[in-house]
């Protein structure tokens, strides 16, 4: 089968993967209701297209933090690529480059930063648990730092690892077998109890670096506020793919009401469900500056590696220039609220 949609690339992806790894990759919390309504909740979105306008060439191009990329889409961290691909984060990070856009780089890569850095052609970003200690923790934004990555994204909905029951059924292992956590090579961390972060750890964090700070899983207008006082220069609308909290919000249902509060006062990015042009193209009309996504660039690279990233980014991208012609939008900024019905 010739893949045109990322629905395509999922069915091959599951095919070809490890069944374990697949199920460490496709599942969430308890019952993964929020995984399902991630992208259910785009369903009670509707677009109100305008007409007899001449949006023929649409430009996408646009920037984060002032980084250039050719289309509002990145690429959320994810662990362990090295289950979908033998050559793991460096291979994604090509297919992310040649697509023109940027990737996040996870803590838990299969490949380790310094890696990653030399093989990517575009803009990059480091996610980062503050674990096993703050001080293994800031060797790795020095070492991020070192390795030109351009801003750090620090993960805050994990105060405690959710109910992952798909991983307890299959007694699955972080990392399994015979991957390795390789930003930790060399570095002692087990033994180390789980620490739950606090503000005063971003704070922390904004005193030891000057690249900017970007905070992962806020989905509470009094935690995007917060994130303005600690010194956020962005921020993720989160809910970690429906991986932590079962049943909580969505992204997509909070984000207006967190980019009214911001008042543009930090970039706001969102991911969770993403899986169409016409779904970017809500999140872009209710205030995002970009979107993230996750499992369908593991989808790509199981299927064919650099090629496959590139493939997913670029299928997504030509359906957000489809959906802006179909709306009567020619560039990002005529995109706006104005364009969606919510029922």
């Amino acid at each position: 089968m010739e893949p045109i949609n990322v629905f395509d690339y999922e069915i091959l992806a599951e095919e070809r993967m490890n069944p374990v790894y697949w199920d460490y990759f496709a599942g969430g919390s308890d019952d993964e209701i929020t995984v399902r309504t991630n992208q259910s909740d785009f369903g009670r979105i509707r677009l109100r297209p305008r007409v007899l306008v001449n949006a023929s060439k649409c430009d996408t191009r646009t920037s984060v933090l002032g980084a250039p990329i050719s289309m509002p889409i990145l690429v959320s961290p994810s662990a362990f690529h090295g289950m979908a691909h033998q050559e793991g984060e460096c291979a994604t990070a090509r297919g992310v480059g040649a697509a023109g856009t940027l990737m996040i780089a996870a803590t838990d890569s299969s490949r380790s930063l310094e890696e990653i850095a030399q093989v990517a052609s575009g803009p990059r970003w480091f996610q980062l648990y503050l674990y096993p200690t703050r001080e293994i923790a800031a060797g790795l934004v020095q070492r991020a730092e070192a390795a030109g990555f351009q801003a750090v994204v620090l993960t805050v909905d994990m105060p405690a690892l959710g109910n992952r029951e798909r991983d307890r059924r299959n007694r699955m292992t972080i990392p399994p077998p015979p991957l390795v956590r390789a930003n930790f090579a060399g570095i002692e961390i087990e033994g180390h109890a789980w620490s739950p972060l606090t503000w005063d750890d971003v704070a922390w964090l904004r005193s030891i670096t000057s690249l900017p700070i970007v905070l992962k899983g806020i989905l509470a207008v009094e935690d995007a506020l917060l994130a303005l006082e600690y010194g956020a220069s962005a921020i993720i609308v989160s809910n970690h793919g429906g991986r932590q909290l079962d049943g909580c919000v969505t992204g997509i249902e909070v984000l207006q009401e967190i980019v009214e509060a911001v008042a543009g006062r930090c970039e706001i990015y969102i991911d969770g469900g993403f899986r169409r042009g016409t779904d970017i193209l809500k999140a872009l009309a209710l205030g995002a500056r970009a979107v993230l996504v996750a499992r369908p660039i593991l989808w790509g690279l199981a299927v064919d590696g650099a090629r496959g990233v590139q493939s997913i980014l670029e299928m997504l991208h030509s359906e957000l220039e489809r959906a802006m012609i179909l709306t009567g939008c020619s560039t990002l900024a005529s995109i706006n609220r104005s364009l969606l019905q919510i029922t």
